[in-house]
């Protein structure tokens, strides 16, 4: 079956519809795509995986695996698989919480190359998901190949994150050929234009505007399009999606009490930070079932390593030694003390991986050394490696690129400072104020006598603060 038949025969199975649809994204779109019909016809099952590895042969993809986005591209990546003999794994969307307990489900070596299979790609994000999971386990993921490309961005978005997209045919192409043989008219088909136009997913501008002003404060889900690296992309969507700016510092010494906390916890965070070092009772078992909490309740793990070395040293601190930080942990940090080369080092790891960093820009101790020109010479550290720093551990907004995420340590509800040192700063403070971002809150939520109902207040303290700045933006 070539494609035109292909087209012709998903449309007469009604898996392509015209209308008048409500999207995930509550958008009204002219034309829907419910590809999970066509399991119901072999033929065109058959079909769409001959398409879809010509798609990937042609264009000269080659892989060690494969693996289908949950859950419509499973069984065409189960029938490439078989056709063509290509070991094929399965990413769970959610942990079981008994057995083994994986996201990713099959047999494969580390640093092996895997193939993403999609039946349909609009903003790229599922795609992205999926890779990102693969990614956790240790295997790259370069191409994916979706028989539909709605073109509405996704194909740039998942391109900004390192992943070649391949598509076996396009919205303009589908309705083109529908056109042709008088199943739709040409207005529906300027229609699916218009639509196109009017709805395309932002991606990274080409003029950042990290040397303007920001005059107003924007959303976290406006952010998301001017952001670089998939990391800060996936935080600031969970953010908005969860309505949540609290990051948990959950520094106690044993995994199963980190692992209490963080399901207790999880509902209410877009961030766990982790001391690891300080567990003792540390294991690769402990970091499989943080990873499942993190993808139970979606939030990302950040590992405050505090890398402060030469280059060489620290590639092997993030990517060896006990803790293997690297394989598990979305995002860590360091120090600009160093130079340059601290950042080269993890990025030589991280970036393959899709990794992020902090840059700690000011500290929260009193006393501390981290001011002045040291601070201004970390921020362009940022700018300098925006492909892999993701924004700052600061006391207050470094630089007004909505595209760097600032994170402030040292919350509590009420001002003070501890016998160590510590000062403290409100939520209202550190995001209304000071115009962070991300508040860190530790002994407030673990020392609590119920850790979750002091995660929802301060999360519930943040957002109020959010919700301010937004506010004073739209009055000017």
């Amino acid at each position: 079956m070539d494609i035109e038949s292909l087209i012709l025969r998903l449309y007469d199975v009604n898996a392509v519809k015209f209308g008048s649809f409500t999207l995930k994204s509550g958008i009204q779109s002219p034309v829907y795509f419910d590809l999970r019909v066509m399991v119901s016809y072999p033929e065109i099952m058959d079909a769409v995986a001959d398409v879809l590895w010509e798609t990937a042969t042609t264009n000269g993809v080659s892989c060690d695996n494969l693996c289908g986005v949950p859950y419509t591209a499973l069984p065409i990546a189960t029938l490439i698989a078989v056709k063509h003999k290509k070991p094929m794994l399965i990413r769970r969307k959610e942990a079981k919480s008994y057995g083994t307990k994986k996201m990713i489900e099959g047999a494969f070596q580390e640093g092996d190359r895997c193939l993403v299979v999609e039946d349909v790609v609009t903003s790229g994000s599922s795609v992205q998901e999926t890779a990102q999971t693969l990614a956790e386990v240790g295997l790259q993921v370069t191409d994916a190949i979706v028989l539909l490309d709605r073109v509405q961005g996704g194909k740039k978005r998942l391109q900004d994150s390192g992943i070649n997209l391949y598509s076996a045919f396009d919205l303009p192409y589908v309705v083109k050929i529908l056109c042709t043989h008088e199943k739709i008219s040409e207005a529906v088909v300027d229609s699916v234009h218009k639509f196109i136009q009017e709805n395309m997913i932002e991606s990274l501008p080409a003029s950042p505007p990290s040397k303007k002003p920001r005059t107003e404060y924007l959303s976290y889900g406006a952010r998301v399009g001017l952001c670089q690296h998939p990391v800060a992309k996936q935080l600031l969507n969970i953010m908005e999606e969860k309505q949540t700016n609290l990051a948990f510092s959950v520094d106690v010494t044993s995994s199963d009490r980190v692992l209490e906390l963080a399901d207790k916890v999880g509902p209410h965070i877009c961030v766990l930070k982790t001391h690891v070092d300080i567990l003792e009772d540390f294991s690769q078992s402990f970091v499989q079932s943080l990873l499942e909490l993190a993808t139970k309740h979606n939030f990302l793990i950040f590992e405050d390593r505090k890398f402060a070395d030469i280059g060489n040293t620290v590639q092997h601190q993030y990517s060896s030694g006990v803790y293997r930080i690297a394989e598990w942990s979305h995002i860590t940090n360091a120090h600009a003390v160093a130079g340059p080369g601290t950042v080269s080092g993890l990025k030589a790891v991280g970036g393959p991986r899709n990794r992020a960093c902090l840059l700690i820009g000011q500290m929260s101790s009193k006393g501390n050394l981290a001011t002045g020109e040291y601070t201004k010479a970390t921020v362009q550290m940022a700018e300098d490696n925006a492909d892999f720093v993701i924004g700052f551990i600061a006391t207050s907004s470094l630089t007004s690129d909505p595209k760097f995420i600032h994170m402030t340590p040292g919350v509590k509800l009420a001002e003070g400072k501890d016998s160590l040192g510590q000062q403290y700063l409100t939520p209202d403070e550190v995001i209304a104020n000071r115009r962070s971002d991300i508040i860190i809150v530790g002994r407030g939520i673990y020392e609590a006598s119920d850790p979750a109902s002091a995660a929802k207040d301060y999360r519930e303290a943040g957002v109020a603060a959010y919700q301010k700045l937004l506010q004073k933006g739209a009055e000017r």
